[in-house]
């Protein structure tokens, strides 16, 4: 779901605190200001020297993990634990509010954020599906595990982002192993969200048409989805019922969710459940669904952010402090080690 409807060498400076870019001014002999940090996580200093300089300016290192141009990855501070963000339809780098408060909150605990583009990034999405999502993601996690001597990643999926984690702890991937929770924030449905536009029905039926016919990867008419080109494939995969990423549907019965989402028991997992999120229909029970779900996969953990919007842009704090939380439950020296 969209937020608007989600190898290089290393730089001698890749700590939190500097960047790459840093390097190309090494001559210069400025004494720095001492900064004011701030005492609280979440808050955003406009001269807090952090992985958060200033409103929307992150400092980090830019790299590439796998061959693809658009393989590209963005870190906040240099620690052997990873927390990866993973974005909905349409989104790229600084999908979220959230990202600037919880790179600082991270730093502060050891843990740096992972934001990347995927083959399916901006509007991408339309010709790739989550399997190739799932692919790009294992290697990125090769990467840390391989350049960075990673003591594991946690994944944290916004909206479509949330298929791509549950997808992608079903392959098995070598990689897989490493992930030590994992955090579904707007787990929604769009297949859902889709049934309230008149033109989705019959492009369904067009897609199925295609499909059998041999052509789902060609791609459907304009109409179907004008803001992106989008294949017969993955317009049934986000449209119909029981489609590849038909997997948090309310209609869907509690066989249907546990045999979609059971292997998540395998996993700590949170769910940050938006009790106002806009992108679920009004008829939907949006208290039920989260627990179904929660229960689908094992006893996940369950977090509902009360008026929270999709993105949750209007509980930047809380959604901070859950994921902050989570990952501090048993402290990261108490969670498994990925490689027992």
């Amino acid at each position: 779901m969209s937020n608007n409807k989600s190898s290089t060498p290393r730089s001698p400076d890749s700590t939190g605190t500097g960047s790459w870019f840093s390097g190309l001014f090494s001559g210069r002999v400025d004494t720095p200001k001492t900064p004011k940090i701030p005492n609280d996580p979440v808050e955003l200093a406009g001269n807090y020297v952090g992985p958060v300089n200033k409103k929307k300016q992150f400092q980090g290192v830019l790299f590439k993990y796998g061959p693809k141009p658009i393989q590209v990855a963005f870190k906040t501070g240099d620690y052997k634990q990873q927390v990866i963000f993973i974005g909905g339809l349409t989104d790229g780098f600084l999908a979220t509010e959230y990202l600037e408060p919880l790179a600082v909150a991270l730093d502060k605990e050891k843990w740096t954020l992972v934001q990347f583009l995927l083959s399916s990034s901006y509007s991408g999405y339309g010709i790739s599906s989550l399997k190739e999502d799932a692919m790009e993601l294992d290697q990125l996690i090769s990467y840390f595990i391989n350049k960075e001597d990673s003591e594991g990643v946690i994944l944290i999926g916004h909206s479509t982002g949330c298929q791509d984690i549950v997808y992608y702890l079903r392959t098995n991937f070598a990689c897989s192993r490493a992930v030590r929770g994992a955090i579904l924030q707007a787990p929604v449905s769009d297949r859902e969200y889709k049934a309230t536009l008149p033109e989705t029905a019959p492009m369904i039926d067009l897609a199925s048409k295609m499909i059998s016919e041999g052509r789902g990867s060609e791609l459907m008419p304009r109409e179907a989805n004008p803001d992106s080109p989008i294949t017969a494939y993955r317009y049934h995969s986000l449209c119909a019922y029981m489609g590849d990423d038909d997997l948090f549907s309310s209609d869907l019965s509690d066989d249907q969710l546990k045999q979609r989402l059971g292997h998540m028991s395998n996993t700590p997992c949170q769910v940050l459940f938006s009790m106002g999120d806009e992108y679920i229909p009004d008829y939907v029970d949006k208290k039920a669904l989260a627990d179904r779900l929660c229960r689908a996969m094992g006893g996940a953990e369950k977090v509902e952010i009360e008026y929270g919007n999709h993105s949750l842009s209007n509980r930047v704090e809380e959604a901070v402090q859950a994921i902050i939380g989570f990952l501090k439950k048993e402290g990261p020296s108490g969670w498994d080690d990925p490689w027992s």
